[in-house]
């Protein structure tokens, strides 16, 4: 199991957040999340927004701290990136 934390650099709603993924699958970054009690409105397409205040806990948890740039390289490299363009594009399709 491979779930990743960065540094908490991305502010908003007054505090700073991290960002949680797998570099395996998505199916193992919920699984995780879960297990956190990470509530399914913090994950962003390929990534759960985790608090400051809750990053300790993650890396507890058996989150592996890196960089934010080591982040997005895995989050590439395994094919489950979600670009910027995607996330538009998903956002504009409506579900029946």
């Amino acid at each position: 199991m491979t779930v990743l934390i960065d540094e908490p650099i991305w502010p908003a709603h007054g505090t700073v957040w991290a960002h949680l993924v797998s570099d395996v699958s998505l199916a193992e970054l919920h699984a995780f999340a879960r297990r956190a009690g990470i509530p399914e409105r913090g994950f962003d397409h390929d990534h759960y927004d985790v608090p400051l205040a809750r990053c300790a806990e993650m890396v507890a948890l058996g989150a592996q701290p890196v960089t934010g740039r080591e982040l997005l390289r895995r989050l590439q490299l395994s094919g489950l990136r979600v670009t910027q363009a995607e996330k538009k594009r998903l956002r504009g399709q409506r579900t029946p």
